[in-house]
């Protein structure tokens, strides 16, 4: 099975990234321009936390407060999970499952270098298996 390396060289290594005093409207706004559900919130140049839309309706929308007067620092999850570019696919499907996350930052020596969602383990375990049983097919048919 792959690593999480493996798999980030496939889907890239960029990370949308918010501070703990960004606005959640204005996290919101970033997340909508780039299709994420999720940013990372870095101060300093280290993880302090993530924040998801998932957040945003549980501790924002559903508390009846105004997402223009909230900022990232009030509602992130700050106990994180993460994990380095070694660990393996199946660890991380462990990690999701346990946790009950969705997404897992990728840390190198402390510094941030990626995040794995849960869609992005399934696909790339998919793709993978794909192509070990087409090299199997062919083997087993003497195409070689």
């Amino acid at each position: 099975m792959g690593a999480v390396s493996n798999l980030l060289d496939a889907k890239g290594r960029s990370v949308l990234t918010v501070t703990p005093d960004t606005l959640v409207r204005d996290a919101i706004d970033k997340m909508g321009s780039v299709s994420a559900g999720t940013a990372v919130v870095m101060e300093g140049g280290a993880v302090v936390g993530i924040v998801s839309e998932r957040d945003v309706m549980r501790k924002v929308v559903l508390q009846g407060k105004s997402i223009d007067g909230v900022k990232v620092r009030e509602i992130m999850s700050a106990d994180l999970t993460t994990i380095t570019p070694e660990t393996s696919l199946d660890d991380c499907m462990k990690l999701i499952t346990e946790k009950r996350i969705r997404h897992l930052p990728v840390l190198l020596n402390g510094s941030l270098c990626g995040i794995v969602s849960i869609g992005d383990v399934v696909k790339y375990l998919i793709v993978e298996k794909d192509f070990k049983i087409r090299n199997l097919e062919t083997y087993i048919s003497g195409a070689m």
